[in-house]
């Protein structure tokens, strides 16, 4: 029985032996691995791991960027029954500290010597951890390695005992063997919105369960390959491209660097991808800037066939009734920009693309379906391993995170609160029962935390999590991370924090885009010389007022929102960052922590102050800290009332 993610492996090396199975930059020039290869190595690798000492049970830590001995490590792990537990590459010392206590790690597997230095710095926190691997070697010679081992000769080390010793070689097929669906097959730690990161237990036939769903849903074969370029340790990352690429047997890519991942996308041209509304935002507004630099003949037919496109694009897409000539039309709209500019992007080949994480705009979202990009949204947890709902092809509603998967079931609670029970639902938190009993109802089913409601055709919208879902002194609804998603929309907005929970008005703090804005100050010939002085500029502030009073006409007509228009905002002196507490890993933001950690800035949001003086400690990429000190100014914003644009007093 294929109840395990090894089993899948040694199936796929049996039936398509010499199909691709994973691909890696290095150096300049693409490596391939078949599904034997691959499977080969990560056997000798679990030979090389078991006589470390890895046993059954037993966590290893996998720390790194998106390469192959990364997900071998994963692979070879669960081979023996080991349970991996992937860690964000950039966390800082004491996030790291604090997975690698609580899961208990005995092994660590690392990318390079940054992260080697990282659990050198950290090793009295984590005492049971005894071994480290390391991937790349540069920079290691000279360190001690009585606890430090290659993992090149850790596989060679596996091939050895094989080859030598039959005992062995049966002893680790057996491991397999012993090997079902019941294993515990990773422990993948939540983002940490409000607190410390939650270990969710995900066992190995729910996840493969989960991913046969989703495989058919979209119909991924041997054929298709994605680039994997998302955190190791998040969840997307292990049931799009790890999960799925195991039960269909496509190809994943890593690419070269997290800098070469938009030069690795055009040279692969992936056809099943996956990236949050971000991503494609920026995509959008590099595509906008190299347009403003085109001449002027380009540019008129550029903004020709994108206006063609918006109005047939989706539809033909949809496999809707359009005109021939709307059709000849977005024929000859597709030799000219379409075609060319998703080969610039690397969209060519793409036949199914998600995004998810954050709400997308409707422009932006209808903008990369009208050039024919079959992109769709998908709403999903760690603890579901992965999807909730996602919009199925031809069926896209835009605002909605779309229908419930195959055999998932959803409820809608009295007070708002999503809730479910999926195929691949979590076993529960790691040394937490408390949690999980509050997670999860009796009959079943997983509190989501998140507020949301079906429409009449059982697309599901998701407003804010139910906590944050909150009221006005007046009584009305205050949901935050509606407002700031609207106001995120905006190109020129990297984000966004409301506030307003008791209060007599909403009130929010902006990060602008410093791509979006600075090029925009380069060419009104607008000078700055940091992020810092580019969002004190008066012209940057009458931008974002622009934004924040469209987000209000909005809100105005809605009634449930009306009253939580935005009545004063600021710009932030600096972006906010996960190595300063005040975003998760996943790029959320920490709210509470905000409003605690820049309490003189909100206190004078609501006392009337014009500006507020602010002192606030970064974390440089070094690890060092500084301080950042500035006037912020706060400016009022035009809200809408009685059907008149008004200035709010």
């Amino acid at each position: 029985m294929l109840d395990t993610f090894a089993k899948l492996l040694c199936e796929h090396a049996r039936v398509r032996p010499d199909r691709p199975a994973m691909r890696h930059k290095d150096l300049g020039i693409w490596h391939t691995w078949t599904w034997r290869e691959m499977a080969e190595t990560i056997r000798a690798y679990a030979a090389g791991l078991r006589d470390l000492g890895l046993e059954r049970g037993a966590t290893v830590a996998v720390i790194g960027e998106n390469r192959p001995a990364m997900y071998w490590t994963i692979l070879a792990a669960q081979w023996l029954g080991a349970i991996p537990v992937p860690v964000y590459a950039d966390a800082v010392a004491d996030e790291m500290a604090y997975v690698l206590g609580h899961a208990e790690v005995g092994f660590a597997v690392v990318q390079d010597q940054e992260q080697v230095d990282k659990l050198l710095a950290i090793q009295d926190q984590v005492p049971k951890l005894r071994v480290v691997l390391y991937d790349e070697p540069r920079g290691l010679r000279d360190y001690d390695h009585s606890r430090l081992h290659a993992v090149s000769g850790i596989i060679e080390k596996g091939r050895t005992l094989l080859a030598s010793d039959p005992a062995v070689a049966a002893a680790i097929d057996a491991e397999r063997d012993r090997g079902n669906g019941d294993d515990i097959s990773i422990i993948l730690y939540t983002s940490g919105t409000t607190g410390r990161s939650k270990g969710v237990l995900l066992s190995a036939g729910r996840s493969i369960a989960a991913a046969r769903d989703t495989v058919a849903f979209d119909k991924l074969t041997d054929r298709d390959e994605v680039l994997a370029y998302l955190p190791l340790a998040w969840v997307g990352d292990h049931y799009l491209n790890y999960a799925q690429s195991l039960v269909s047997g496509f190809c994943v890519a890593c690419p070269e660097s997290r800098e070469t991942v938009e030069t690795n996308l055009q040279e692969i041209g992936p056809t099943f991808y996956f990236a949050p509304p971000r991503v494609f935002e920026a995509l959008l507004t590099r595509v906008t800037i190299r347009m403003e630099d085109a001449g002027a003949l380009k540019r008129r037919m550029f903004d020709y066939f994108i206006g063609l496109a918006r109005r047939w694009g989706e539809k033909i897409l949809d496999g809707d009734k359009v005109p021939l000539t709307a059709r000849l039309g977005y024929g000859l709209g597709n030799l000219l920009v379409y075609a060319p500019l998703k080969n610039v992007l690397g969209f060519s080949r793409i036949r199914v693309a998600y995004t998810a994480g954050e709400a997308i705009g409707p422009d932006l979202f209808s903008f990369y379906r009208s050039l024919g990009i079959n992109l769709k949204q998908l709403y999903g947890q760690t603890e579901a391993f992965l999807y909730v709902t996602a919009h199925p092809d031809g069926h896209i509603r835009v605002g909605t995170v779309g229908l419930a998967t195959p055999n998932v079931d959803i409820r809608i609670t009295e007070e708002g609160e999503v809730l479910y029970r999926s195929p691949g639902q979590f076993i529960g938190y790691y040394k937490d029962e408390e949690r999980t009993a509050e997670t999860v109802t009796p009959e079943g089913y997983v509190r989501t935390g998140d507020a949301g409601f079906f429409d009449e055709d059982g697309h599901l919208t998701i407003i804010d999590r139910a906590k944050d879902v909150g009221r006005l002194r007046s009584g009305a609804m205050f949901a935050p991370k509606y407002i700031e998603n609207k106001l995120k929309f905006f190109p020129n907005i990297k984000e966004a924090v409301a506030f307003g929970q008791d209060s007599d008005f909403v009130t929010c703090m902006l990060n602008i885009d410093l791509t979006a804005v600075g090029n925009w100050a380069e060419r009104n010939n607008i000078p700055y010389a940091s992020y810092q002085e580019l969002a004190q500029r008066p012209e940057v502030y009458a931008i974002c007022a622009g934004h924040v009073a469209e987000v209000n006409r909005a809100l105005a007509a809605e009634p449930r929102m009306a009253a939580a228009q935005i009545r004063r905002f600021l710009i932030l002196h600096k972006e906010l960052d996960a190595d300063d507490g005040e975003m998760t890993r996943t790029q959320k933001v920490r709210r509470g922590f905000i409003a605690e950690r820049y309490k003189p800035l909100v206190d004078a949001l609501y006392n009337g102050a014009e500006a507020a003086d602010i002192s606030t400690e970064v974390t440089f990429e070094d690890g060092r800290k500084g301080v950042i000190s500035a006037r912020v100014k706060i400016t009022d914003a035009a809200t809408v009332e009685t059907g008149r644009l008004e200035v709010a007093a």
